[in-house]
């Protein structure tokens, strides 16, 4: 029996993809799985949508390219692309909708037209090269016509508060203009008693006769 995708799991685990695709296979290459995370898509119902499959270090000569839907519980082969971009596909493939193309020497594609609700699967594929070295991909997930989820939104980092240096402010004087005139004019006094004084131990320090004298000539 195979491994196959269920609605209430998002991805398969690795040891799945790879029991899934042997079953498919000759034995006799050696295998590396790609260690990604499944990708999840949202294409619209009815719009295209493309798939790829990068090769990463590995000098490819083809791609196969396999689905699990979740109507069915089997794997189904889509087909394979050489690097003449030569597509030949497997049995009871619309081969109108699913378009297989080679992108660039390090890349292939895989091309969905008019998505429906029944493409709903995982899709994987499998690289080949001449020594028959095949890495395992772990596949993108469809889901067409879901309403993806809402992420939280970014925060965005408070700019740091600069530290400003104020001085304190004058107090005001409370007297108001009042203060303008009560200074010079207690100043005035103390120079007029300042004035008397002195003029008082002046007519103190006289003698007698020159007082007298000084009263007459008045």
């Amino acid at each position: 029996m195979y491994t196959y995708w269920r609605p209430d799991k998002m991805s398969l685990p690795p040891l799945a993809w790879i029991l899934i695709t042997v079953s498919l296979w000759t034995s006799g290459s050696s295998q590396i799985l790609q260690q990604e995370s499944v990708r999840i898509l949202y294409p619209k119902i009815h719009s295209t949508e493309t798939i790829n499959c990068d090769c990463a270090n590995m000098s490819c000569d083809f791609v196969y390219w396999f689905r699990s839907l979740s109507s069915h519980s089997k794997v189904q082969f889509l087909g394979r692309c050489n690097n003449a971009n030569r597509a030949t596909y497997g049995t009871d493939v619309e081969q109108e909708r699913f378009i297989l193309n080679r992108k660039n020497s390090q890349s292939f594609t895989l091309r969905i037209i008019d998505v429906t609700e029944e493409d709903t699967g995982i899709y994987s594929c499998v690289l080949k090269d001449r020594k028959n070295t095949e890495m395992w991909k772990p596949g993108v997930l469809l889901r067409p016509g879901a309403i993806p989820p809402t992420l939280p939104p970014v925060a965005k980092p408070k700019p740091p508060v600069k530290s400003v240096c104020r001085c304190p402010k004058k107090r005001s004087s409370q007297g108001g203009c009042s203060t303008l005139i009560l200074w010079p004019l207690v100043g005035f006094i103390a120079a007029l008693a300042l004035a008397l004084l002195c003029t008082l131990y002046y007519f103190s320090r006289l003698p007698k006769k020159c007082r007298h004298h000084f009263v007459k000539k008045r």
